[in-house]
């Protein structure tokens, strides 16, 4: 009786629903789905039955390693985050040692097998032959190679000094298409990424010396090649990124570094330690030193300080803030030692004249100004010119009685913050600025065209150059740091 109050479409529905059920038993389908759904109910349940005894593993197996972040092990922070001044930081690691606020003596500072005094041996004679020659040229400083303080011997007036150093001077400029990287000409010197890197000043050998930012310090006899046999010999005497390194030209088998945990330290090879000479609570960034005085150091502390040290007195000189941000470079211009260059990550490289800043705080000369960080600031080798390199992807060159001329050209200098920054170094004369390229490249900016008028590329090339040094003696040697620990050096054929 129901159905006779049914609409129209409700029985046309039910009418539909009766056709399809009879189709459906027609093809079986619901006997189908019932097999499916009772073979997946077996399945899972024999799913749930099943379970697998955890074995014990063995005690000498390697126990499975979680990282874990920084900020929930408790540590500090090694960036923070894209700031200027970060890109190129880098902080005391857990592979980075204790703290050694003391001498250290470069056995115990020796990273290898056994340490055999060969490497300390060919220093003392490499310093030694370099003092006979210059006997020999007639010039009166010593080496301190045969037990006399060196620091004694080398004190000598200006003029002295600066009359001796028209010696030192290597011109002439370079066949690009000459420059060529050979396979034996490539060694890596330290476990990680180069933050500094120097050839020895020497005329009778070329051997370079590069510092990591674990505090590593590599030394690489290029002569020998590659890292056959014991040509590359590694030292650990920071415990953090060694910031600037000086080899001292008259004494070879001294050399300064310093560090971004406050410490400076003489390698004296003749003693056979690391000796602490000056250690400070801020981070040193720079490292340099006037061709006219071999008794004072220039550091760049904190943020933007400048810190004269005398190491006959063992004292600070001066102190002076010079920057808002910190001081990356310090350079000395080769024809007047007392005019200073600096970069900062405040956005600026300025000029000074020291002669008039020893007691009150100086005023710059000249203040060029960037968008963001400079990482370098760099006098051509005439003096004429200096070069600085930016992270606003800019190489500034300026000439001129006062280095009024500006031009700027753009080179892309976004290294991130995995590689060290790019820095851009004049050659052996004011014809060619070197600088790195992230395509595995070296650029070569001439400053009379105001552009890149060549790439150095090689096969040989597997990682980026970021530092460079030109031996000072050897036109056409150049040297190439990379974040993997590795030095390319061209040559010229």
């Amino acid at each position: 009786m129901a159905s006779q109050n049914l609409t129209d479409y409700e029985r046309k529905r039910l009418e539909n629903i009766r056709r399809n059920d009879e189709m459906l038993a027609a093809l079986k389908i619901h006997s189908k789905a019932s097999e499916v759904s009772a073979a997946a109910k077996r399945s899972r349940g024999a799913s749930k039955s099943y379970t697998v005894k955890s074995e014990k593993k063995p005690k000498t197996e390697t126990p499975v390693v979680i990282r874990r972040s920084l900020r929930t092990r408790g540590m500090p922070p090694d960036s923070e985050g894209l700031k200027d001044v970060a890109l190129d930081s880098v902080s005391v690691t857990e592979k980075s040692p204790a703290k050694v606020l003391g001498p250290l003596s470069m056995r115990d500072a020796y990273e290898g097998d056994e340490f055999d005094g060969s490497f300390v041996e060919a220093v003392l004679g490499l310093a030694k032959k370099e003092a006979q020659s210059r006997r020999l040229n007639g010039e009166e400083i010593d080496s301190c190679a045969d037990g006399d303080d060196f620091k004694e011997r080398s004190v000598g007036t200006s003029c002295d000094l600066e009359s001796k150093n028209e010696e030192y001077k290597v011109g002439g400029s370079v066949k690009l298409e000459s420059l060529t990287l050979d396979s034996e000409n490539i060694a890596r010197i330290v476990p990680v990424r180069i933050t500094a890197a120097r050839f020895f000043p020497s005329s009778s050998v070329k051997m370079v010396v590069a510092g990591d930012k674990f505090g590593n310090l590599g030394f690489w006899d290029c002569d020998s090649g590659g890292n056959e046999g014991n040509e590359v010999h590694l030292y650990h005497p920071h415990p953090a990124a060694i910031s600037g390194i000086l080899v001292q030209r008259h004494c070879l088998s001294k050399i300064y570094t310093s560090c971004y945990d406050g410490l400076v330290r003489l390698m004296d090879a003749e003693k056979e330690i690391f000796d602490l000479v000056f250690k400070s609570d801020e981070s040193l960034y720079s490292l340099s030193q006037p061709n006219n005085d071999a008794n004072c150091l220039y550091f760049g502390k904190g943020p933007g300080g400048l810190t004269i040290w005398d190491s006959r007195t063992g004292k600070c000189t001066s102190q002076w803030v010079l920057h808002d941000s910190r001081i990356n470079t310090i350079d000395f211009n080769p024809e007047n030692f007392h005019i200073m260059a600096t970069s900062s990550s405040d956005g600026t490289a300025c000029t000074w004249d020291l002669r008039y800043n020893k007691k009150s705080k100086p005023s710059a000369l000249r203040t060029f100004t960037h968008r963001r960080a400079v990482h370098s600031a760099y006098f051509s080798p005439s003096g004429r010119s200096l070069a600085t390199t930016s992270l606003d992807d800019t190489i500034g060159i300026y000439d001129g009685a006062n280095f009024e001329n500006a031009s700027t050209l753009f080179h892309f200098n976004q290294t991130g913050r995995w590689l060290s920054t790019f820095r851009g170094i004049w050659g052996w004369d004011d014809s060619y600025i070197f600088v790195g390229n992230m395509k595995r490249g070296v650029d070569v900016i001439s400053p009379v065209h105001k552009k890149i008028i060549m790439t150095l590329q090689s096969p040989h090339m597997s990682a980026i150059p970021c530092r460079f040094d030109a031996h000072p003696f050897e036109i056409g040697t150049l040297a190439g740091a990379t974040s993997g620990g590795q030095v390319y050096m061209w040559t010229s054929s």
